[in-house]
């Protein structure tokens, strides 16, 4: 009984860990993962996403590109094509218009009022540094097929389409596109076409995982408390899937409304400040709206909120 009661403590602390590391907004996820997941991998032999070149690091979170070790040539965005960008591998505006804040006032208002886009824009697993050119090409299109599209990058096999609207990538990271958007989707209780599905599915299929995908996941769910498990094969999609929702920890808070009934709250998210290591319920904590956005953390209960650190606000009824 000692034995497991101490190893249920030692599970509790990493998870808390893990979660005190997990960037809460974009621009924090960009240095996190400069430091913790992509720190040796500017000169490996991956290089980045679409077009596989290697890079010198500059700033917090930015990079130089070297466009002699991939064979880059610039289609005509010269300062991006010099600079690493962080691509959203399923695009912000791609999961941003399956939410209501996105309706209400655009991505601007969806990182004021609503914790669950900030979670998805934040969340590691779909965050991979990018030639900003190639980045700011794809835009927001979906992935497809790419076909009678003459080189445009150079020896770089990434292609988009633009009067079609997609983008394929190189051969080498499709698997690794796929598996992240199975990811997305899964977690945030995203909608994919039928035709998206298939083809990602048959990506997934045709390029396994490769040894630095499951060292990019291991990374990763150190720092995020839990594994994209499309990469270690522990779930996979079939056409037709019904997404686990485990990221959708809240309904989005509307500004200034009233605490929420008990059974919304059941549902609901605990918000806790990471400056006060305070939490506050939906229901009976007067500064449940209160407290900014950029220090909120969210957690799915009050024991997970104490084996974080944190405790009820005082004000709670």
């Amino acid at each position: 009984m000692n034995r497991f009661v101490s190893a249920l403590l030692a599970s509790l602390l990493l998870i808390s860990h893990a979660n005190a590391d997990a960037p809460t907004t974009f621009t924090a996820a960009k240095v996190v993962a400069k430091q913790k997941l992509f720190f040796d991998q500017s000169s490996s032999v991956h290089g980045e996403l679409y077009c596989g070149c290697k890079w010198k690091w500059t700033g917090k979170s930015g990079g130089r590109i070297d466009p002699e070790s991939c064979g880059y040539e610039t289609r005509a965005q010269q300062t991006r094509a010099d600079r690493i960008e962080w691509e959203h591998i399923v695009p912000a505006w791609i999961f941003g218009h399956q939410r209501q804040c996105w309706q209400n006032g655009g991505r601007k208002n969806c990182i004021a009022d609503d914790p669950v886009f900030r979670a998805m824009e934040a969340d590691l697993f779909n965050l991979y540094p990018s030639v900003g050119e190639v980045n700011g090409d794809r835009s927001n299109f979906q992935y497809g097929t790419v076909a009678g599209v003459a080189p445009q990058y150079g020896a770089c096999l990434t292609r988009v389409d633009f009067k079609g609207r997609a983008a394929e990538p190189r051969n080498d990271v499709k698997g690794l596109v796929a598996r992240s958007t199975f990811y997305m989707y899964d977690r945030y209780g995203l909608s994919m076409s039928k035709q998206q599905q298939q083809l990602l599915m048959a990506w997934d299929r045709q390029y396994p995982v490769s040894a630095w995908e499951k060292e990019w996941n291991r990374r990763t769910a150190s720092v995020m408390g839990h594994a994209n498990l499309f990469i270690t094969r522990d779930r996979t999609w079939s056409l037709g899937h019904k997404p686990s929702r485990e990221g959708i920890v809240s309904a989005v808070p509307a500004r200034g409304a009233a605490a929420q009934s008990p059974k919304s709250h059941r549902g609901g998210a605990i918000i806790g400040n990471r400056n006060s290591k305070v939490y506050h319920l939906a229901q009976g904590c007067p500064s449940y709206n209160m407290v900014s956005p950029k220090n909120q953390v969210l957690f799915r209960s009050e024991t997970e909120a104490a084996a974080a650190g944190y405790r009820k606000a005082g004000n709670c009824r």
